[in-house]
């Protein structure tokens, strides 16, 4: 199966934090692989913009250099590369001051093409951002910008970035980017709940016992310690990331698949949400692996605070209060440290009402596992009877769309998040981007639980390296008479 790939109409793409980290780890080599492509035009152009005094001829080749490190493959070396560059523009540029604006300004101001910009910085620049760009006529009606979270660390803190944002730019402009969003199998769930009429009658509370949310890490906190300190798990991954997953779970169907009606729906789920009790949460700090302390420390000694009662692990139980959801919790975790490099959603289907077999087939029940990473694809687990004599034995199957088996190898080519969503800017489609209001419900429900902990004093439990968490987790579950899925690659 060979994808269809449609080019985007001519743009202007400005990148502000060009020559930083994510730009050369994500954007720019997503950008690249577009062209490779044929998705964006021979005429568009990217615009790095940054502090740094660079001339454009080296920009070019630390972008060549960047896209040849993470991600440029065999067209790296067959001249596409070489035209690729040719697209690329730099201009060093003050956000907080002048110098920079004017020549940004002559660069852009072509007519009748896409102009977008890419805030790659610190939060506490996008208001400064906002208002140059206004200021030098550049935040016109067609303008569209990019954000990266963090959204604020709070509910004020979120309603205040809002605020700024909103003094420049109508919410219709602003793309609030959550790469979880943007990967392929995030979008399939949408495809397989809502393509399919097998699913739908029986995503409710009456047949589903409880679904489970995990991303699980390897890595620690490595060089982000001093951000992830102030952060923890549940501002950088829950709040944003799982709660993205959780709401495209919980969804009810929107009338169309358009942006605001999608984001409706989500937004619905959000604040449906119930509070978290105290006793349905539990978070934990990854202690340093035996044998290699020096390279690999515990979380204390990475982020350079002995006494920091930050999590770097959380597991949590909620329910989603209303008619479809009552009394199905769901259970969501992340860590870092942990046994293996992995993100699902399953759902775990109820017991049969009553079983023929007997006692001695055993317990049986269906899952539907949503792998995100690695491996991307779908199974569905079914009960059949094991093969051979000997009675009725029941055994549990996968039904397996690994999307790189079921596609084949250009069906199922893997495209960078980064990818689709710049793309999606390019278009104009929010669909796969937060609203504002979005954010701030999140945080809604977010800051009461962290409130709460913080008032409790609860200090995070220990943890080992390359474990499943805090066995305070297997408790939690265990409690409900449930366990969660093992963590697997």
């Amino acid at each position: 199966m060979v994808s269809r790939v449609i080019p985007v109409d001519p743009f202007d793409l400005v990148i502000f934090g060009g020559t930083g980290d994510l730009a050369r780890r994500k954007i720019l080599p997503g950008l690249f692989r577009r062209y490779c492509a044929g998705q964006m035009p021979d005429d568009a152009r990217v615009i790095g913009a940054a502090r740094s005094e660079i001339a454009r001829d080296g920009y070019r080749e630390m972008v060549a250099e960047a896209i040849r490190e993470f991600g440029g493959g065999p067209a790296c070396e067959d001249g596409t590369l070489d035209a690729f560059l040719e697209r690329l523009e730099y201009v060093a540029i003050d956000a907080r001051g002048e110098a920079g604006w004017t020549e940004l300004q002559a660069l852009m101001a072509a007519s009748d093409r896409v102009e977008a910009y890419y805030f790659s910085v610190a939060p506490s620049l996008f208001g400064d951002l906002a208002e140059r760009l206004q200021s030098y006529g550049m935040a016109d009606d067609a303008a569209r910008i990019v954000v990266e979270k963090p959204f604020g660390r709070d509910l004020a803190s979120a309603r205040e970035l809002n605020r700024t944002l909103a003094k420049y730019f109508h919410e219709t402009q602003i793309y609030r980017i959550d790469h979880y969003l943007g990967k392929e199998t995030v979008q399939n769930l949408m495809a397989v709940r809502f393509g399919n009429m097998l699913f739908e009658p029986l995503w409710n509370s009456q047949y589903v016992d409880h679904i489970q949310i995990t991303v699980a890490e390897t890595v620690g906190v490595g060089g982000r310690g001093e951000y992830y300190d102030k952060s923890g798990a549940m501002r950088d991954m829950v709040q944003n990331h799982l709660m993205q997953l959780l709401c495209l779970i919980a969804m009810e169907p929107p009338a169309r698949f358009d942006p605001d009606a999608v984001r409706d729906e989500k937004l619905k789920v959000i604040r449906a949400l119930e509070p978290v009790e105290p006793h349905h949460i539990v978070r934990g700090q990854y202690e340093a692996e035996p044998g290699d302390e020096e390279n690999h420390p515990d979380y204390r000694t990475a982020v350079g605070n002995p006494r920091s009662r930050t999590e770097s692990f959380i597991a949590l139980k909620t329910h989603v209060a209303n008619w479809r959801w009552a009394g199905t919790p769901f259970y969501l975790r992340t860590g870092k440290r942990m046994v293996a490099r992995s993100s699902e959603i399953s759902v775990i289907f109820k017991d049969t009402p009553h079983s023929i077999f007997g006692e001695e087939a055993g317990r049986h029940r269906n899952v539907l596992s949503i792998r995100l990473q690695p491996n991307e694809g779908i199974t569905l687990g079914v009960t059949i009877k094991e093969p051979g004599p000997g009675g009725m034995r029941l055994i549990d199957v996968p039904l397996d769309m690994t999307f790189a088996d079921a596609l084949g190898p250009e069906g199922g080519e893997s495209v960078d998040a980064y990818e689709r969503l710049v793309m999606d800017v390019i278009r104009g489609n929010q669909t796969l981007f937060m609203r504002g209001d979005e954010v701030e419900a999140a945080w809604g429900w977010t800051d009461p639980i962290i409130e709460g902990w913080t008032k409790r004093g609860e200090a995070p439990k220990p943890y080992a390296s390359h474990s499943e968490g805090p066995d305070a987790s297997e408790q939690m579950m265990a409690r409900d008479h449930r366990k969660w899925r093992k963590v697997e690659p």
